[in-house]
């Protein structure tokens, strides 16, 4: 999809650029996820204040204090803030300023398991490594932060938990938890909502035993072909691509003879290469996907092998690295549209200046004019080399993935109707990235690609399930049956 908007977001780039001066990554909800018990002496304390209190945004400020006697480590430390959201809202957060670097800071929001009359989502800050370690007696300083609807329509936070509209400067606020570790050491969270690991709570987490769920319906392929021409690439329900059409650089081929298969480590594995000189004609597209759209509810993950750099040539192109599910729109707005998409761009594009990894759950769009109704995480960050990408849907939402640890959690209201195809491709959002007429071309690589239909697995559960597919010696399986 090409167009003058972020197709995240439906917000043209003007209100990016009255948006430069802070670091903004719109998220969808996440857990924490277990983690070793926080050791003893490593206590903190979160102090809050409220720089505005009403109109299109929330700005909570907090300092984290070390209150103990040993120093702690910023990445090990999560502070939660809950608020009551507005009916089918999805938030953006963004950091102003803070003393320690917005670079050094992360914000994604949660759904409550409990919700109360004052909370059912929450944001939940945490912090990079780059951070450092927090001495005893010192604080982080300012951490500057707001967070809005992701459609900038009007918020109330007169009802929001952790909101304190006297707090006008920075004192200590039991309303706003924090964890050491995965252990709470700080506030008092809505009734029921402690974050830390709960044993009854369904959701599946990363560290959940590996052992795979009894056998279901499943699609398994590790990619063992010998060319885009293997006459089992379509007996085992693949398409390579060869149509015209978008998305993408207009006047592109999909080049089929560019995706190609190889041995590395003894391992198997499929690789796309897009490549340019510069121009629509020099352009090659790839795609792979599945014929049949019979994938719906389940586990999807694949193990795939992202660029930052092309082999040779100058670097910049707005290349798109996916791996994702949909079907078609049948017409603009159509409700029963679906998709979700990993989708990573190491040049940037769409308004974004540099790489950015994106996970979305489309609800529909229309392509002219452009709207866009999906909710979206996003990390800006390289994601350079091999990731482990999983996405799980049931009926209550869909969970993202990457590398064992959740990245995203999206909303019942962008559940799937129809069934869908199983996806990648790698292409040129447009020309205006790169405009040398140099040859250049950048690779995809992808190591295998699970559906289990109507199971909901962990990415431990994935992986044990790829190891006893690849203990047997089995290279494909579908038992996935067709649509009606």
């Amino acid at each position: 999809m090409s167009h003058p908007t972020n197709p995240r977001t439906g917000r043209s780039t003007r209100l990016r650029a009255a948006l430069a001066a802070a670091t903004v990554t719109g998220l969808g909800a996440t857990v924490l996820t277990a983690l070793p018990a926080a050791a003893a002496g490593e206590p903190v304390t979160v102090q809050y204040r409220q720089s505005a209190g009403g109109g299109d945004q929330a700005e909570p400020w907090f300092k984290v204090v070390n209150t103990g006697s040993s120093a702690v480590t910023l990445s090990q430390v999560k502070v939660r803030y809950y608020f009551k959201a507005e009916a089918g809202a999805s938030y953006t957060y963004a950091c102003s300023w803070a003393v320690k670097g917005c670079a050094n800071l992360t914000g994604t929001f949660g759904t409550l398991a409990r919700p109360t009359a004052t909370a059912d989502r929450y944001l939940e800050v945490g912090f990079t490594a780059g951070a450092g370690t927090l001495a005893p007696g010192a604080d982080t300083g300012d951490m500057q932060l707001r967070f809005h609807r992701s459609n900038w329509q009007p918020l109330n936070q007169s009802d929001d938990y952790s909101f304190g509209p006297g707090q006008t400067s920075y004192a200590n606020w039991s309303k706003v938890t924090a964890t050491v570790n995965g252990v709470q050491v700080w506030g008092t969270a809505p009734a029921g909502n402690e974050p830390t690991p709960d044993p009854t709570d369904p959701t599946p987490d990363p560290t959940d035993p590996t052992t795979p769920p009894p056998t279901g319906a499943t699609l398994f392929d590790d990619f063992d072909y010998t060319s885009h021409t293997d006459p089992a690439i379509a007996a085992h329900g693949w398409s390579v691509r060869s149509n015209s059409g978008g998305p993408g650089v207009p006047g592109a081929t999909w080049a089929p003879e560019n995706v190609t298969f190889a041995k590395e480590g003894g391992n198997s594995l499929m690789n796309l290469r897009t490549s340019t000189a510069g121009t629509g004609e020099s352009t090659r597209h790839t795609e792979i996907l599945t014929r049949s759209s019979k994938f719906k509810n389940g586990t999807y993950a694949a193990r795939v092998r992202f660029s930052d750099a092309p082999l040779s040539g100058p670097d910049g192109d707005r290349v798109v690295q996916t791996f994702f599910t949909i079907n078609d729109l049948k017409a603009p707005m159509a409700d029963d549209y679906a998709e979700y998409d990993f989708e990573y761009l190491p040049n940037g594009g769409w308004g974004e200046p540099a790489n950015i990894l994106y996970t979305t759950s489309w609800e529909t769009y229309r392509p002219d004019p452009w709207e866009a109704v999906n909710q979206h995480s996003e990390v800006r960050a390289s994601y350079a080399g091999w990731h482990d990408l999983v996405v799980t849907i049931d009926d209550r939402s869909i969970v993202y993935y990457v590398d064992g640890q959740e990245f995203g959690r999206h909303d019942a209201r962008y559940l799937p109707e129809r069934p869908m195809s199983i996806n990648f491709n790698q292409w040129l959002i447009d020309l205006a990235g790169q405009t040398s007429t140099t040859p250049r071309a950048y690779d995809q690589k992808v190591d295998y690609v699970l559906h289990v239909k109507d199971q909901v697995l962990t990415p431990a559960q994935v992986a044990a399930k790829i190891a006893a597919y690849r203990s047997a010696g089995t290279a494909f399986q579908d038992s996935v049956p067709a649509v009606p």
